[in-house]
């Protein structure tokens, strides 16, 4: 079952942007040594419904947005923007995407007015030395990325901008790059990886919607394998996550909603400290764990 596809059959079953100015994020560039360092996030996003339904989940979103360091500005590396080559968004104004079927008219009605950053997506570009980053002014925010602002940053208010996913390249290859945003952390901006770790939408259970926690065996042992590796710090076993055995096969047939994740470990220094929450699956084949980086 493709994306779309689960998309539609999971829909079925004041304007507050905040514009920061050249002078405002020079400001913070130059006061690099200043600034404490930023957490990091990885966000197991799940179903876009998350976006105007309040749960256990959303919950704990509201709970960071309340209790982080308020960032300058957000990175977001989203599941759902993959190109061909590594781009930024890089425009004034970032329209919401609503890239999804079947769903109630209120979750097409939402709107995320942050607003974006030209300066973050150049200083971006140019800290990335591995390859060429292109400055996209087209893409804007998809639901992986506004779904989980705005129940954790609802007034819209703090700078958004998405890196995309460069679908031809290996785990190793994402895992490199995210090392190279690490400057940013000490600048203000929040960096956020958002997919599932476990994301096997052909094996859902729909019987199962309506139970709060539901895992299949193989997903259950995939999901205490990857949270082991996590919490230990074996960042190469997760980078080689084909080598893990029939259990994290089915937890990831695509790459996708995987990689956000490496993005987030790559950033975690000897001095951080590493925890998961959300931690439960849902319709047999999904998991909304997530991970903080401190």
């Amino acid at each position: 079952m493709n994306r779309k596809k689960f998309l539609q059959q999971l829909g079925t079953v004041s304007l507050a942007a905040y514009t920061m100015n050249t002078f405002a994020f020079n400001s913070f560039t130059s006061a690099l040594k200043q600034k404490k360092k930023m957490p990091v996030l990885f966000v197991g996003h799940g179903s876009p419904m998350n976006a105007i339904e309040s749960n256990e989940f959303t919950k704990k979103w509201q709970q960071l947005g309340q209790t982080l360091p308020k960032p300058q500005a957000i990175l977001c590396i989203s599941a759902h923007w993959e190109t061909e080559g590594t781009f930024v968004t890089s425009m004034p104004n970032p329209k919401t995407i609503h890239d999804f079927g079947g769903f109630p008219q209120a979750l097409f009605d939402v709107q995320y007015p942050a607003s974006g950053s030209i300066e973050l997506a150049k200083e971006t570009k140019e800290i990335i030395k591995q390859t060429s980053v292109g400055l996209d002014e087209q893409w804007g925010l998809d639901h992986g990325c506004w779904s989980i602002l705005k129940p954790m940053f609802p007034s819209a208010n703090i700078p958004v901008i998405q890196m995309s996913l460069d679908y031809r390249k290996d785990a190793a290859y994402h895992y490199n790059l995210g090392k190279e945003l690490q400057q940013l952390r000490y600048k203000g901006v929040l960096i956020i990886g958002s997919g599932n770790m476990v994301h096997n939408l052909g094996l859902i259970n729909w019987q199962k919607m309506n139970e709060p926690e539901y895992g299949f065996d193989w997903a259950l042992e995939a999901k205490e394998k990857l949270n082991s590796f996590i919490v230990s710090g074996n960042h190469q076993q997760l980078i080689q996550y084909k080598n893990l055995g029939k259990s994290v096969s089915l937890a990831i047939p695509s790459p996708d909603h995987y990689l956000p994740l490496l993005y987030t470990l790559s950033l975690k220094t000897d001095k951080d400290q590493i925890s998961l929450f959300n931690d439960k699956a849902l319709m047999g084949s999904i998991t909304m764990t997530s991970v903080l980086i401190s």
